[in-house]
């Protein structure tokens, strides 16, 4: 299971998370130093009321965050149902769409369905994947280019290796074509209805690349 890989895994709680404290995450691992070094580091190094053993930072979560993700892990049934429905109302909808395709998942594994994430196949939508996303922006519908750009194209990346992109062909192709959904809780199924009708508009002759 996750949380059991290599020396240690780190897991983020950040808001866009499906398990979010607002801010912060998790360290995992299966060996008893490298945790008590890490439970030191996330104090100041502190080991006792005023004895400090090792160098350390103040990587606590604070109580507000704590509350909020034990809320959001006594809920993680209800958000998981919530996802799975408008994954297939999506579907449902996109899949019938010209150049428009839903990423499936693999419904044999336990799933959070936390992504809607779409390809856009601009030779059969008629337009790009960068002007949907901006004319979905301008109908007050938060798409995104999900992951976009590729971390080769970031710093220091960039400048350490600006050829990069010409030995990564597959992430440049993706990195162009994809873009996620709203889904959450926070929608109800007329909304995933308006973000499918304004896709489909998007793609009604006429409409600029």
């Amino acid at each position: 299971m996750i949380g059991n890989f290599g020396n240690a895994e780190v897991f983020s709680f950040h808001a866009t998370k499906f398990l979010n404290s607002l801010e912060g995450g998790v360290i995992t691992t299966n060996d008893g130093v490298l945790a008590d070094k890490i439970r030191k580091m996330i104090n100041f190094g502190f080991t006792g009321y005023d004895c400090v053993e090792s160098i350390g930072t103040n990587g606590k979560m604070n109580e507000f965050s704590a509350a909020m993700g034990l809320t959001n892990l006594e809920s993680m049934g209800e958000f998981i149902v919530v996802n799975y429905e408008h994954y297939l109302h999506y579907r449902g909808r996109l899949d019938l769409l010209p150049g428009i395709s839903v990423m499936p998942y693999d419904e044999s594994e336990r799933c959070n369905f936390q992504y809607l994430v779409v390809e856009v196949n601009e030779p059969l939508t008629g337009i790009s994947r960068d002007v949907l996303v901006q004319r979905l922006h301008e109908q007050g519908i938060i798409a995104r280019r999900y992951f976009h750009p590729g971390c080769h194209r970031m710093e220091p990346y960039r400048s350490n290796d600006p050829s990069a992109g010409l030995r990564l062909p597959v992430t440049e192709h993706l990195s162009d074509r994809l873009m996620c959904l709203p889904t959450g809780t926070s929608l109800t199924s007329a909304d995933v209805d308006r973000v499918c009708s304004c896709i489909a508009n998007c793609l009604l002759p006429g409409s600029a690349r």
